[in-house]
């Protein structure tokens, strides 16, 4: 940033001979500010051993940061960085048979997640996108915004959200690390936006996603289906054999009408088996911003999940720099390594920069 500060000197020559003198008279304009940006890459990286413990205590000089394979000159955050996060929940019909103990994270989310320091905002949605709670610090307060809480349509706008959530968290100040935690299912259902680009704005605005995978075959299971359509036709007018009594429920007998619908997750088994190939935007959001996956089927799972990202959260060394290879533009690989043995490092594997002249 440079300041300018410009000066105006104004004369006014008075007769000399009536013991006028020169009067000097000085005015400071508002000052011009001019902004140099300068793109800053944060690079949140978790040290594990084999085994899966998390690896505390090292300082910058342990790595070694790599972009497009060119070393990059890195700073580390030693001090804890606060967060601030969104928790994005999918309300529909489908999840009614798991709200209940979502709605029991609250306590979970403020002493592992948050902390004093940290804030968290709740956006609930199904075909609609709903802030139930804005950014607070206050836990009693997102608390009671996960008891409100009802399952609604049968849409599921996650990309959506996705969207939603970056744009609630671009606003936050710049010191802050920027999470969402995504409990939804890996379906998309009626969002218009698109995968891709809500890739690019959370790689854009540092923004890590944590999914929280809700089981698809136990909700497809556990889902009431929706009310049938009214038959025009009244019961006695459909065939029946001579002997059965003609009343709706022989008629709805006969007709194969069952109590259970095993098709839906017949559907959901298959298209599970299908994602093995093709990725589900869970897997690639989480993939590419430095974020994890997590599932879980009831409160025991879920609660596990919570306190391993906690845990990971509070374990991670933040890496920021600013590329020395700007003119290249496209898609930037980031490789982190550690100077010591037997050690498994985990980051996000890059981000897109347009690209910028030499010298520039």
């Amino acid at each position: 940033m440079v300041r300018i500060r410009r000066l105006i000197l104004l004369a006014v020559l008075v007769n000399p001979w009536s013991g006028g003198s020169f009067l000097y008279a000085q005015e400071e304009l508002p000052e011009r500010v001019f902004r140099a940006e300068a793109n800053v890459v944060l690079a949140p990286v978790t040290v594990l051993t084999r085994d899966g413990k998390y690896v505390n205590g090292l300082e910058a000089r342990d790595f070694r940061l790599y972009d497009n394979d060119k070393l990059q000159d890195i700073r580390m955050d030693v001090s804890f960085t606060p967060i601030s996060m969104v928790v994005a929940i999918q309300r529909n019909n489908r999840t009614e048979a798991v709200l209940g103990a979502v709605k029991k994270i609250g306590p979970m989310l403020e002493a592992l997640l948050v902390g004093e320091q940290g804030e968290a905002a709740l956006l609930a949605f199904d075909h609609r996108l709903e802030v139930i709670q804005d950014f607070t610090n206050d836990g009693a307060k997102f608390s009671k915004a996960l008891e409100r809480l009802m399952p609604g349509s049968t849409s599921s706008r996650v990309v959506d959200a996705v969207f939603q959530a970056i744009n609630m968290l671009r606003k936050r100040p710049r010191d802050r690390r920027r999470i969402l935690v995504l409990i939804s299912e890996t379906k998309d259902r009626g969002s218009e936006g698109d995968l891709r680009d809500a890739l690019l704005e959370a790689e854009f605005h540092n923004v890590i996603v944590y999914t929280i995978n809700i089981n698809r075959a136990l909700t497809s299971l556990t889902t009431q289906a929706p009310p049938p359509r009214p038959d025009p036709f009244p019961a006695a007018s459909h065939p029946v054999p001579p002997i059965a009594p003609q009343t709706p429920h022989s008629v709805a007998q006969l007709r194969g009408v069952e109590s259970m619908h095993f098709e839906p997750l017949i559907v959901e088994l298959f298209s599970q088996v299908k994602a093995i190939f093709i990725p589900n935007h869970a897997e690639v959001l989480t993939r590419y911003t430095g974020g994890r996956e997590y599932s879980f089927t009831g409160l025991k799972s879920l609660e596990r999940a919570i306190t391993d990202l906690g845990e990971e959260l509070h374990s991670q060394y933040i890496l920021s720099y600013t590329p020395n290879n700007m003119s290249e533009g496209g898609y930037h690989r980031i490789r982190v390594e550690v100077n010591r043995p037997n050690l498994v490092v985990r980051t996000r594997p890059g981000y897109w920069m347009a690209a910028r002249p030499a010298g520039n």
